[in-house]
């Protein structure tokens, strides 16, 4: 097991240990609009999509000294999410496959300002604005 399963694992763990992180763990759901074009090998047109992701996180505020009025604002919200949780909903049923937040994005009625993630690749760190 390499060192970003072991830090999945090992968070995951947190988030469900009810004398831990399990009370402050809230249910995430994202969906993005992706612009339909031109495709050329059906010679026509694609209609816009829908891509829907849902997973669980842990949502805070920035600290007095992070916030600058501009990039950072007071009412912004700080969610952090496992990156092995944040999957993909098709068809109305979630699939195996990982979800990749972006900005822009709708999440849980706020929109995706900035996305980071941490040098081991095992959490996602999403700024939301109202």
């Amino acid at each position: 097991m390499g060192m970003r399963e072991e830090l999945q694992a090992e968070l995951a763990e947190a988030f469900d240990d009810p004398d831990g992180l399990a009370d402050a763990i809230k249910p995430v759901a994202g969906s993005r609009t992706v612009k339909g074009g031109y495709d050329p090998v059906i010679g026509g047109t694609v209609p816009d999509s829908i891509i829907y992701y849902t997973g669980r996180g842990m949502y805070g505020s920035y600290l007095a000294k992070e916030i600058d009025g501009s990039r950072i604002q007071t009412q912004d919200a700080k969610l952090l999410v496992l990156q092995s949780e944040l999957l993909e909903v098709r068809e109305g049923a979630v699939t195996d496959f990982p979800a990749t937040p972006k900005i822009g994005d709708q999440i849980s009625g706020h929109r995706a300002i900035n996305v980071t993630e941490d040098p081991a690749r095992a959490t996602w760190t999403i700024q939301l604005r109202k």
